[in-house]
């Protein structure tokens, strides 16, 4: 069944993006700890306290989405077969919370991207190091989440579609 399928899709498109943002958030690690400990600048230890601290939040929510994604998929190709009006009642809702977040998320990460920019060009040394992280960290966090968002949106969008 299409339906079947595209929840298949959805999930799986989630869980193999959660794979990318693990690996971003290792490369993060391994680079910042590279900077703390290789590199004598203060401009590489700033910028190395931002990339470990979002490196974890990456490599926290990467692991969880990977490993939730296939029993979502059991849970909601369960609630289409047995229980339809679930869609509407159970997984729309927890999507609208989602997709909620997803906005706290985009403004959160706009503003240490401009924290990063202002600290970039306003300071030397340690906190433009700082400045330098938060700009890279924020950036591919505003990027990976918008295509997470936009998937989102589409699956929402189907959720709606369905009568249960």
């Amino acid at each position: 069944m299409y339906t079947m399928k595209f929840v298949t899709d959805y999930f799986n498109a989630e869980k193999y993006e959660s794979l990318f943002f693990i690996g971003v958030g290792v490369v993060a690690i391994l680079a910042g700890l590279y900077f703390l400990f290789g590199l004598k600048e203060p401009l590489y230890k700033g910028c190395a306290w931002p990339l470990i601290a979002v490196a974890l939040i990456q490599i926290t929510v990467g692991t969880t989405v990977y490993f939730r994604s296939p029993k979502d998929i059991i849970m909601v190709e369960n609630i289409i077969q047995n229980e339809p009006s679930k869609i509407q009642s159970q997984e729309l809702p927890r999507m609208e919370v989602v997709m909620k977040n997803f906005v706290i998320y985009r403004y959160v990460e706009i503003a240490l991207l401009l924290v990063g920019v202002l600290l970039l060009f306003t300071t030397k040394g340690f906190w433009q190091g700082i400045g330098i992280g938060l700009f890279i960290q924020a950036s591919l966090m505003l990027s990976l989440d918008y295509f997470a968002e936009k998937r989102g949106k589409v699956y929402v969008e189907v959720l709606k579609g369905m009568n249960g």
